[in-house]
């Protein structure tokens, strides 16, 4: 999902229908307010942000972004008719990822938030990589030994019972289709074998005993590991 925060209607409608021609799930925003109203919900993958908004502008809602824990990391470009250099530098120097300045071609448009969602997706895998230790509540997870303890308990876990859980581990309180699972999980997709995920899903919850019941069903869409 991306967020666009653009008070001109028609420009809005323009990036909302480049975006959504391109493969991508778009929701738009005519102010601060109800972008920040929508982040208490679902975060995205990407939010394109107007520096001319009414109420606070978009160098404030920048410098709310980034202050708080759960929105940092959100890739932010700035899409603006501000086109001064100082206007730029103070924006990247304040924690945007890119910046985009009107008027510009719906294809710059769209190449320049795919470049960002690329890096963006380029780092989070690095970062993932690195980490060896993966922990929920009382479920822990090392990767280097590939080593999972349940309230304080060895788990036996077969080789596809622990990448799911790891998958999982890896996307704590965001919810997973099935279909989403058997591709990341298992490396490929097939209609008509969600029972493979339910099955796995089913002896995981049992072999994590207590812990198991931080995995939450969500009702005709998937799985999630969260509270």
């Amino acid at each position: 999902m991306i967020f666009i925060v653009e008070d001109d209607e028609n420009i809005r409608e323009m990036e909302s229908y480049a975006l959504k021609n391109s493969g991508y799930d778009v929701c738009g925003f005519a102010d601060g307010e109800a972008l920040m109203a929508a982040l208490e919900g679902s975060l995205p993958r990407l939010i394109l942000l107007d520096i001319m908004l009414p109420g606070d502008d978009g160098l404030v809602l920048l410098r709310k972004l980034r202050s708080h824990e759960r929105t940092k990391n959100i890739p932010i470009m700035m899409v603006t008719a501000k086109t001064t250099e100082l206007d730029k530098v103070r924006g990247l120097d304040m924690g945007a990822d890119d910046y985009l300045a009107k008027p510009f071609g719906i294809m710059e448009l769209v190449s320049r938030v795919k470049a960002l969602l690329r890096r963006t997706q380029s780092a989070e895998k690095t970062e993932q990589n690195q980490r060896s230790v993966y922990m929920f509540g009382d479920i822990t997870m090392d990767d280097s030994s590939r080593r999972v303890t349940s309230c304080g308990e060895d788990v036996d876990l077969t080789y596809k019972e622990y990448e799911l859980l790891k998958y999982l581990l890896l996307n704590i309180n965001i919810v997973m289709s099935r279909d989403r699972l058997l591709s990341e999980v298992w490396g490929y997709d097939y209609e008509g074998e969600s029972r493979t995920v339910d099955m796995h899903i089913k002896t995981l919850r049992q072999k994590l005993g207590e812990c198991g019941s931080a995995i939450k069903t969500v009702r005709s869409v998937g799985y999630k590991l969260g509270d």
